[in-house]
C-alpha cells in the first residue's frame, strides 16, 4: 500500500485504493473488445491471430504501465481502432505490402513522436488549442463514444439511404443494451460504487441466463457469439511469428512517406483529442487551459507505438474509453495500473475475457458520453468565432466518425472566423500553422 501511495499519490489526488482499482476494472471492461477485433482486423494480412493476442494484451499492458508511470495519469493505452484498419487494409491491401512494412513504418513513427515529444512540439500544439475547443472535444468525444457503443450493439445501424438508422429493437442483444444502460443510470443515481463496471456484469450475466432459456440463440454468422466462456485459463499463444519482423525491403520511399504521415496525422490528434476531452472530464486542465505532467502522458504514448510495433501490432494510443474509468472515480496512475494488469491477466483468462459481448460494454460507453456532454454548458457560444468552432468539432467528431477530423474542422474554421473578423490578436501561432497544415490535409485528401 505504501508503494502505491508513494507512486501514485492516492490521498493528495483525493482517491483511494479501492475507488482506483474498480475505475481500472470499468476501463479494462469497456476496453476488452479490443482483445478481439485486433486480432480480427490485422489478421486479414496474413499475421497469425493467435500472436496478435498476445502482442495486443503485452503492448497494451506496456503502454498502460508507461501512463501510469511516467504521468499518474488514469488513462489506458491499446492499439488504436481506425488506425489498425488503415494498416490492414490500405497500406497492405491498396499499397500491397506486407505486413512486415506496415510494422516498419509504424516503428518509424513512434521514433518520430519520440523526438516531437522530446522537443515539446506535441505539448504546444495541445497548449495552442483554444479553451473552448477543448471543452468542445471532451463534449464531442462524449458523443462520439456513445454512437460507438450504440452502433456496436445493434441499437444504430448502417443504412445506404440514410448513412444510419434504428436498429432491430425487438433484437435480444439490442434490448439486452438497453436494459443495460437503464439499470447502469439507476445505479449511477443511487451514487453505487463502480456503477459502470456493475452494469457491464449485470447486463453479460442477464444475456448469459437468455441464452440458458433460449431467448438469445446463438448464431455465429449472424455476429451472435456464446455468452458462455468456453473455458477458464489458457496458455497464451507465442508471440515469435510476429515478433521483430519488420521490414524496409521494396519499400517505395514517397509511399512510405504518405504512409507514415497518416500514422502520425491520425495517431497524434486522436491522441490530443482524447487527452484534451477526457481530462477536461476529470479536472486535469489547469486555469490556463494546459495539462500538467502532459510530457510523461505524450512520451508514454509514443514509446508504446513504438515497443508495440517491435511486438508485431498497429500503432498503439491512448484509448477514449478511459473515460468509463475516469468517470468511475479514477483520477491517479492506479487506474491505469489495475487495467495494465488486467490486460496481462488476459493472457492466461482470454476465454474468459474475450467472451464479454459489445452489448454489455454499450451501457457504460452510453452514460459516459452522457457523462462527457455536461461540458457543453462551459463553452461560450455567445461569440460566434468561439461557438462555431466549438460547435463543428462535436458535430464532425460524431458523424466523420473521426476524432481528428473533428479537430481539423474545428481549427480551420477558429482560424477562418478569427482572421476574417479582424481579431488577429487572439491567434496564436501555432494554431495558425496546425489550421494552415489541416487546409492542406483536407484538400489533398
Amino acid at each position: 500500500m505504501g508503494f502505491f501511495e508513494k507512486c501514485f499519490k492516492l490521498k493528495q489526488n483525493n482517491t483511494t485504493m479501492k475507488t482506483e482499482i474498480l475505475a481500472g476494472l470499468t476501463t479494462f471492461m469497456t476496453m476488452a473488445y479490443i482483445l478481439v477485433v485486433n486480432p480480427s482486423i490485422l489478421s486479414t494480412t496474413g499475421m497469425d491471430s493467435g500472436a496478435l493476442l498476445t502482442a495486443t494484451c503485452i503492448a497494451s499492458a506496456l503502454g498502460t504501465l508507461c501512463m501510469a508511470f511516467f504521468a499518474n495519469y488514469p488513462f489506458a493505452l491499446a492499439p488504436g481502432m481506425g488506425l489498425n484498419a488503415y494498416f490492414a487494409y490500405t497500406v497492405c491491401g491498396q499499397y500491397g505490402y506486407g505486413w512486415e512494412v506496415a510494422l516498419a513504418a509504424v516503428f518509424v513513427e513512434g521514433l518520430i513522436f519520440i523526438l516531437l515529444s522530446a522537443v515539446n512540439v506535441r505539448e504546444a500544439i495541445f497548449n495552442a488549442i483554444p479553451t473552448n475547443m477543448k471543452k468542445a472535444t471532451s463534449v464531442g468525444i462524449g458523443m462520439f463514444i456513445a454512437f460507438i457503443g450504440l452502433q456496436n450493439s445493434g441499437v444504430i445501424i448502417a443504412d445506404p439511404v440514410v448513412c444510419v438508422a434504428l436498429g432491430e429493437i425487438k433484437s435480444v442483444s439490442v434490448a439486452l443494451s438497453l436494459i443495460g444502460i437503464i439499470i447502469t443510470l439507476v445505479l449511477v443515481v443511487k451514487n453505487v460504487k463502480g456503477a459502470l463496471f456493475l452494469g457491464i456484469i449485470i447486463t453479460w450475466v442477464l444475456g448469459i441466463i437468455c441464452q440458458l432459456t433460449g431467448i438469445y440463440v446463438v448464431d455465429v454468422e449472424a455476429g451472435m457469439y456464446s455468452l458462455i466462456p468456453q473455458g477458464i485459463i489458457s496458455a497464451p499463444p507465442s508471440i515469435s511469428p510476429i515478433a521483430m519482423k519488420l521490414s524496409f525491403e521494396g519499400i517505395r520511399i514517397l509511399d512510405f512517406i504518405t504512409v507514415i504521415f497518416a500514422f502520425l496525422f491520425v495517431d497524434l490528434f486522436d491522441t490530443l483529442g482524447t487527452l484534451i476531452g477526457v481530462s477536461s472530464k476529470a479536472g486535469f486542465i489547469d486555469k490556463d487551459g494546459k495539462l500538467p505532467r502532459i510530457k510523461g502522458a505524450l512520451f508514454a504514448d509514443a514509446v508504446a507505438t513504438t515497443c508495440g510495433a517491435a511486438l508485431g501490432t498497429s500503432t498503439v494510443t491512448t484509448f477514449v474509453e478511459s473515460a468509463s474509468g475516469v468517470s468511475d472515480g479514477g483520477r491517479t496512475g492506479m487506474t491505469a495500473f489495475t487495467t495494465a494488469m488486467l490486460f496481462l491477466v488476459a493472457l492466461l483468462f482470454s476465454p474468459i475475457l474475450t467472451t464479454i459481448p459489445s452489448f454489455a460494454t454499450t451501457p457504460a460507453l452510453v452514460v459516459v458520453g452522457l457523462f462527457m456532454v455536461e461540458n457543453i454548458r462551459d463553452i461560450d457560444f455567445s461569440d460566434y468565432t468561439e461557438g462555431f468552432p466549438a460547435f463543428m468539432t462535436i458535430l464532425m467528431m460524431v458523424i466523420a466518425y473521426s476524432i481528428s477530423e473533428g479537430l481539423v474542422f474545428g481549427v480551420i474554421s477558429y482560424v477562418l472566423l478569427k482572421l476574417l473578423s479582424g481579431r488577429t490578436k487572439e491567434l496564436n501561432p501555432v494554431i495558425v500553422i496546425i489550421g494552415i497544415l489541416f487546409f492542406i490535409k483536407l484538400i489533398s485528401g
